[in-house]
């Protein structure tokens, strides 16, 4: 580990030039006395580190030094730091690993593209953390501790022990196979099997996890992405679902479209509306949805629907009444 610290400092001196230890400490995650330790360990090694004091000091390398990475051509290198922009890392607890990869990343670029490299960052946004609307994407958190054990026991390919807390039930151990872990809008996903059944976990419901020394049951090699997709199908058809007969304005078609489960059948009213018959995953689902369209849409059935929307919107005016 502190191998690579000290090659990420090195790195980070060869690219930006003078840094203070403050700057250097934020960068690697780690305090400033770790940064002086480790300053003092590259000078005892050879490395042409230089202490400049006062108000801008810092630390700088001597010009002209040259660390020893293989090179990479500029696509494969752009491809990596677009890849190392999206948040997926951090969901798996590789945030840090990230950070030092991509250093060495445009470190291993030639010259005379390594600033166009550096630049990517300032031409390419993936995944920002707000919509166009301004609604705050929000990670979930996921001890490093638990994300480590099942990162270790899906890459190592033996069971893994983990305590649990599905919705609206008591944590429980189980022990499981893990086959991947997937992530989804900042969210992360362990696909495994438990007595031969596939089951998905939710990483952030994981409270403690324990890689076992036995080998998983599980093939040698999988799609990941079609076993997501797979059971993705799976969800959305189980369950509890409802149908629900909507009249819709067709401006907002794609809005209840992407939205619902699926859609039944549609037609078109005389006056321009669309009668669609769509279904969602329950209650609480489809009564969401509907709200959200406002005067956009009337749900005609079932009649708990219409009722639940009514006594919503007669709550909000109440709440509003007396307002001047």
């Amino acid at each position: 580990m502190r191998a690579n610290r000290l090659v990420s400092l090195v790195l980070l001196l060869r690219q930006r030039g003078r840094l203070s230890a403050a700057t250097l400490a934020r960068e690697l995650e780690v305090s400033t006395r770790t940064v002086l330790r480790d300053i003092e360990a590259l000078s005892a090694a050879g490395v042409p580190v230089y202490a400049e004091r006062g108000r801008h000091g810092g630390f700088a390398l001597l010009p002209g030094f040259q660390t020893e990475l293989t090179g990479l051509n500029h696509d494969e290198a752009l491809a990596l730091l677009v890849a190392g922009s999206r948040r997926g890392a951090q969901v798996f607890g590789l945030g840090s690993a990230l950070a030092s990869a991509m250093l060495k990343v445009v470190d291993a670029l030639p010259e005379s593209l390594r600033e166009t490299a550096a630049g990517v960052a300032e031409r390419l946004l993936i995944d920002p953390e707000t919509d166009l609307l301004s609604r705050r994407l929000v990670p979930e958190e996921v001890p490093d501790t638990v994300v480590a054990e099942v990162r270790r026991a899906v890459l190592a390919g033996h069971k893994l022990r983990i305590h649990y807390a599905a919705v609206d039930q008591t944590p429980k151990w189980r022990t499981v196979d893990p086959i991947g872990l997937v992530t989804v809008r900042d969210q992360g996903y362990l696909l495994a099997t438990r007595s031969g059944a596939d089951r998905t976990y939710r990483l952030s419901r994981i409270l403690a996890a324990e890689a076992l020394a036995e080998p998983a049951q599980r093939p040698d090699r999988v799609d990941l992405d079609r076993a997501w997709q797979e059971r993705s199908t799976r969800f959305r058809t189980g369950g509890e679902q409802v149908a629900v007969l909507v009249r819709l304005d067709p401006a907002r078609r794609a809005d209840l479209v992407g939205t619902a489960l699926a859609v039944r059948t549609e037609e078109t009213d005389p006056d321009g509306w669309l009668r669609m018959e769509v279904t969602f995953q329950d209650s609480r689902h489809a009564e969401w949805a509907l709200w959200q369209l406002a005067t956009n849409a009337e749900a005609l059935a079932p009649r708990w629907l219409r009722d639940a929307l009514r006594d919503r919107a007669a709550a909000i005016a109440t709440r509003y009444a007396g307002s001047s």
